[in-house]
């Protein structure tokens, strides 16, 4: 039984693995213009889905309640979206001098260019015992803000394909992820009751249709046959990503536990999460916009790939330390607060 559970825990992993293997078997069927007809299929109906899924899910009220923690959100915010992407900027002109595939080493920047996720850091900040209304907000506040400043990130650091124009670009986030968010919210408020009664299983519904997404790239990549991939960098880039992750948390942990930060422990838990990890559900779509048509979408897309169950692997990890952390830290505050 022991199996069986870890295999419906771990399921979306596997699927990963699953759908890479069968588009490195049968490529045709998953390419442009092939029996399933990505280019409509994946680029409008797939993205919109994922999008839509969001918008239902997102309780707004919990976002609103979030909402005064000001110093946190800016914290957060600027972390993930300015000084992460900087910083990998920065650590890739040093690895650049070296022999890592380059498309890999674009892919990590794209890495640094994404929003946090709406569901991991939420997730590992209530295993943890954090600040999860903090969580939900940045998580839900980094993807809103991600859409708009994503694509302008991965303009500015890596340029997109030539073919591509920005302002198609944008018109196509627009209707494909945009619309469909703020649809989702506003049929929430209609159905809000019922949502609450059934729990849809959001997650899975956009892990689903995000396999199909992965599987189409992957297609185009195995049917181009000048792309190669070798082992070293694949190996090299999974390694650079622990490193990376685990410098980060040390890093936001470091800053908010300053005696001048004003921070709770159980803030510090939402920022660690929050500030380090990365959005593959908001992330794999973008990348599909911007880089539309590019041989090397799939190569750049790796890191992102690999990232995602890097972050939950390690945060998992890391739970019953940062909880005993968490609870001792609590514990030494309150007896300096009680009067002598």
């Amino acid at each position: 039984m022991g199996l069986l559970d870890r295999l419906r825990k771990e399921w979306f992993i596997i699927g990963i693995v699953l759908v890479i293997t069968f588009a490195r078997l049968e490529p045709s069927v998953g390419v442009k213009g092939g029996p399933l007809k990505p280019e409509i299929s994946i680029t409008y109906i797939a993205v919109s889905a994922i999008f839509f899924n969001s918008g239902l899910s997102l309780k707004t009220e919990e976002l609103t309640s979030a909402l005064m923690h000001v110093k946190l959100h800016l914290f957060v915010q600027i972390f993930t979206l300015v000084f992460f992407p900087a910083a990998i900027w920065l650590f890739l002109q040093i690895l650049s001098l070296t022999t890592i595939n380059e498309w890999l080493l674009k892919g990590l920047q794209t890495v640094g260019c994404m929003p946090p996720p709406v569901s991991s850091a939420v997730i590992l900040t209530k295993a943890v015992g954090g600040n999860e209304a903090a969580a939900i907000f940045n998580s839900a506040f980094g993807s809103f803000l991600g859409i708009v400043v994503t694509p302008l990130l991965l303009l500015l650091f890596l340029g997109s394909s030539s073919s591509v124009p920005f302002t198609s670009i944008f018109s196509q986030l627009f209707m494909t992820v945009v619309v469909p968010l703020i649809a989702g919210q506003i049929i929430r408020r209609f159905i809000k009751d019922w949502l609450e009664r059934k729990k849809p299983p959001y997650g899975a519904i956009s892990s689903c249709v995000l396999l199909m997404i992965i599987y189409t790239t992957f297609c185009d990549t195995f049917s181009n046959p000048h792309i190669d991939l070798d082992k070293f960098s694949l190996i090299i880039v999974v390694f650079i990503i622990f490193f990376i992750q685990l410098s980060f948390m040390l890093l936001t942990f470091v800053f908010s536990t300053g005696k001048r930060s004003g921070f709770t422990p159980a803030d510090t838990v939402a920022i660690m999460f929050c500030a380090t990890h990365k959005s593959l559900t908001l992330g794999i779509p973008m990348l599909k916009i911007v880089f539309e048509g590019y041989e090397h979408l799939s190569l750049i897309s790796v890191p992102l790939l690999i990232y995602h169950p890097a972050q939950i692997l390690l945060g998992s990890v890391l739970v019953p330390t940062i909880k005993s952390w968490m609870v001792k830290r609590q514990k030494a505050l309150t007896l300096k607060l009680q009067p002598v």
